[in-house]
């Protein structure tokens, strides 16, 4: 078999090869030319970026095979997520890989503002000894504002204590009791922009963040705070800072994100206390080492057929082992629904039972709506694009989680309403030390069936010989019966027959099951 192709599309630490292994074919390309990635995308598998690669629209319609689009770093911005996601394709990055960096930076640039360290650095390299003009300040005793205190933003609080400063945090989603644990005061915007001798930011770029720290909010700061920015670019309004310390108000900054990239024009660049970097936040040797092995690691998770943590597009994240063995069954039972009920259910419900839910057992829903829609469209179903094709044809699906269980340790059902009213349901689970996969239920009948590649159900009104006549016309075009199962709800009702086959059963010995016996007749091929 051909392995997997990865397609690495800028310049990567070898210790991210490594990572990936020698089970993938390992392409390169040259990301920022459109006319060489364009075609370069059209037969891989996964594709590993930075920041200069655009995977859009366009570029993912162009890579057929594409399954994972990697990012090497945190932000996303020239990845189109919601086009991945449509089009069932993972999308990763690295969340953690530059955190440690990103605060060692906003602490180095916190330094920098508060002693002058870059105009007395190019004022001495110019020849010019001014002691006295680039005095500073301590950080003894200063008050510190954190605006979002995250996993960076606790970093950096985290090293400003040992430098003896009060922590003042901003956070709406942070508890006070979280933040006093962390040895900081938890504090409204207003009162964090009045009180702090320095400001650092720590927040995502959202419409909600875009401009905070801007005209309005400078209004509210002492005239000597200092305001650090190596979040994002547009936190912090760049024009209304440069008004701010043209007018005395703001006594100086450190900014390492602009909101254009790359800029080389600024109005901030005027001024002599405003320190400047080109979006060094991740530049570290040890960041995008962590970067890519963390984003190579998860391409082969994802490669594999496995879930990945860091899936930006898929809920679910971390999954307990106790629960990994039923994601493959309850995909299978998924798949089996929909031979039974024939259409996509307005209503599903992924009810399970048993021990197994003192775990997380969320994938299960997301395995249930992969196999629901395997047999559905041509396109490939994902656990990335299941959710959305179940939001576009109107099914509602809920995840019902009990304790308790009568007849096996756990077992999962999956029970959904179809436009018509009609009920379908098929249960199953796992048996033994060998975590045997087993039909236990369809339709209320009492089964137990192994699962293999090849199962027929039958739904029959109960009488003489009806097993005799399946069995002989199956016998006929030879297949093979490996099990069968026979249940009934009373004497004279219905009756269902469950078999599990060798071989696919032929349309037309399955129409003649039909006409001589009149049966409902399912069949499910799950090696396809």
């Amino acid at each position: 078999m051909s392995k997997p192709i990865v397609l690495i599309a800028e310049e990567l630490s070898p210790a991210t090869i490594d990572a990936l292994g020698p089970d993938f074919e390992v392409r390169t390309v040259d990301g920022a030319s459109r006319e060489a990635l364009l075609p370069a995308l059209a037969d891989v598998d996964a594709v590993l970026i930075r920041s200069a690669t655009k995977m859009d629209a366009e570029a993912i319609a162009a890579a057929k095979n594409l399954k994972v689009i990697a990012r090497a770093g945190v932000g996303l911005d020239n990845v189109d997520v919601p086009a991945a996601t449509q089009a069932g394709v993972m999308v990763v990055n690295a969340p953690t890989s530059n955190i440690t960096s990103a605060a060692e930076l906003a602490v180095g640039l916190l330094l920098a503002t508060a002693r002058n360290i870059a105009p007395a650095n190019q004022a001495l390299k110019a020849g010019a000894w001014k002691r006295s003009k680039y005095g500073g300040v301590e950080l003894l005793d200063k008050k510190v504002g954190v605006v979002g205190f995250g996993r960076i933003g606790q970093l950096v609080a985290e090293r400003l204590k040992g430098f003896g400063m009060d922590i003042l945090a901003y956070d709406p989603y942070v508890s006070a009791q979280r933040a006093g644990q962390l040895g900081a005061q938890l504090v409204t915007l207003d009162e964090l922009l009045e009180q702090s001798d320095f400001i650092t930011v720590h927040l995502p770029k959202s419409p909600e963040t875009l401009g905070l720290i801007g005209k309005e909010a400078l209004t509210k700061v002492k005239p000597t705070v200092r305001i650090i920015n190596a979040a994002r670019g547009g936190i912090v309004d760049e024009e209304a800072l440069a008004e701010a310390l043209r007018e005395g108000r703001v006594a100086g900054a450190g900014i390492d994100v602009f909101a254009t990239e790359p800029t080389t024009e600024s109005p901030l660049f005027e001024h002599e206390s405003v320190v400047v970097t080109p979006h060094l936040g991740a530049s570290t040797d040890e960041a995008q080492e962590k970067a890519g092995v963390s984003v190579a690691k998860s391409v082969r998770l994802a490669l594999g057929g496995d879930l990945v943590p860091d899936a930006v597009n898929v809920s679910g994240g971390a999954v307990p082992e106790e629960v990994r063995p039923g994601i493959a069954l309850v995909e299978k039972l998924g798949r089996i629904f929909t031979a039974l009920a024939g259409s996509v259910p307005v209503q599903l419900d992924v009810d399970v039972h048993g021990e197994i839910t003192e775990h997380d057992v969320s994938i299960w829903k997301l395995a249930a709506l992969k196999g629901l829609f395997a047999d559905v469209t041509e396109d490939p179903v994902t656990y990335v694009n299941a959710p959305l094709l179940a939001e576009q044809r109107g099914c509602e699906v809920r995840l019902l989680t009990d304790p308790s269980t009568q007849d096996f340790r756990n077992v999962t059902t999956l029970r959904g309403t179809l436009a018509d009213g009609t009920t379908v349901s098929v249960a199953g689970t796992l048996t033994g030390p060998r975590m045997i996969e087993k039909i236990v239920g369809v339709n209320g009948f009492d089964i137990e069936v192994p699962l293999t590649d090849h199962l027929a159900f039958f739904t029959y009104v109960d009488r003489p010989g009806v097993i005799g006549t399946v069995g002989r016309l199956l016998g006929d075009a030879q297949v093979n019966i490996a099990g069968m199962q026979v249940a009934r709800n009373e004497k004279g009702g219905q009756a269902l027959v469950a078999l599990t086959v060798d071989s696919a059963i032929p349309a037309d010995v399955l129409g003649a099951i039909v006409s001589e016996v009149g049966a409902e007749v399912s069949v499910v091929d799950l090696a396809g």
